[in-house]
C-alpha cells in the first residue's frame, strides 16, 4: 500500500511545477494603489441624478409641520463638529511628484521601476514591473511575490488578487532581444500604507493608467486592454 501511494504522489509533485521545457518565464506584478477618494461625476451621470431627484420630490411624503419644527429646535450637542473636507488637489499633485502616493486620489497607481529588466534591449536599464524569472517555485505566483518582495523588502502591506495571471504577452526573439519568452501578468494591491522603501532599482514612480501608457508606447493597446483603469 505504501509503494503505490508513493508511485501516486511522485508523478504529482512533478507536475505542481508550472514548466518542464527550457522556456523562459518572467512573473511581472502590477502593484496598484486603489483610489482614495470617490472620483468626480461625470457631467451627464450628475445631471441625471440632478432629474431623478427633482422627480422624485414631486411624489415625496409631506411630514406635519409640527414634526419638522421639532427637529430644528433641538439644541446642538457636543457630539456635533463642523466637518471641513480635505482639499481633493494634494501637494504631490501641484508639484507633479510621481514618487508619492498621496497623488491623483481619485485615481489608480502602479509602480514602475527603471533598472535592469529581462529582454530589455542591449541590456539597458528601462521601464518595467517588478519581475522575476521563473526558476524553481511552487507555483507561477510565488514567483510574483518573490518578485514585489525583492522590491518592498516584505509583503506585508500587500494583497494578491488570485492565484491566476491577469495576463500575459510573448516577446519574440530579435536582434535586440537574443531569447524569446512569457511574461505574465499579477495583480497586487497596497494595503494600509501611504509610503513604500523602494529598492533594487534606479528609479521608480507612481503612476494612473493614462501616464503608465506613456512609459511603454509600443505596448500601450496590450496594458489598455488588460489595465481596467
Amino acid at each position: 500500500m505504501r509503494r503505490s501511494l508513493t508511485s501516486l504522489v511522485r508523478p504529482l509533485a512533478v507536475a505542481r511545477g508550472f514548466s518542464t521545457s527550457s522556456e523562459k518565464i518572467v512573473a511581472s506584478v502590477l502593484f496598484e494603489r486603489l483610489p482614495v477618494i470617490i472620483p468626480k461625476l461625470d457631467p451627464v451621470v450628475y445631471a441625471f441624478q440632478e432629474f431623478s431627484f427633482r422627480w422624485r420630490q414631486q411624489y415625496r411624503r409631506k411630514y406635519p409641520d409640527e414634526f419638522l419644527d421639532m427637529s430644528k429646535s433641538r439644541g446642538k450637542g457636543d457630539y456635533q463638529i463642523d466637518y471641513v473636507p480635505a482639499p481633493r488637489i494634494t501637494e504631490a499633485d501641484k508639484t507633479n511628484d510621481r514618487k508619492s502616493l498621496q497623488r491623483a486620489l481619485d485615481r489608480r497607481l502602479y509602480l514602475l521601476l527603471y533598472g535592469n529588466s529581462n529582454g530589455a534591449p542591449n541590456g539597458e536599464p528601462v521601464w518595467h514591473f517588478p519581475e522575476k524569472v521563473y526558476d524553481s517555485e511552487e507555483t507561477l505566483r510565488k514567483c510574483a511575490e518573490s518578485a514585489l518582495e525583492s522590491v518592498l523588502g516584505d509583503l506585508s502591506h500587500t494583497y494578491f488578487v488570485g492565484n491566476a495571471p491577469m495576463g500575459h504577452m510573448v516577446i519574440e526573439q530579435k536582434e535586440d532581444v537574443p531569447e524569446p519568452y512569457k511574461r505574465f501578468f499579477f495583480k497586487s494591491q497596497v494595503i494600509d500604507t501611504n509610503e513604500f522603501n523602494i529598492r533594487k532599482c534606479e528609479d521608480f514612480v507612481w503612476v494612473t493608467k493614462d501616464e503608465l501608457l506613456e512609459y511603454f508606447p509600443e505596448q500601450a493597446e496590450f496594458f489598455k486592454k488588460m489595465i481596467i483603469s
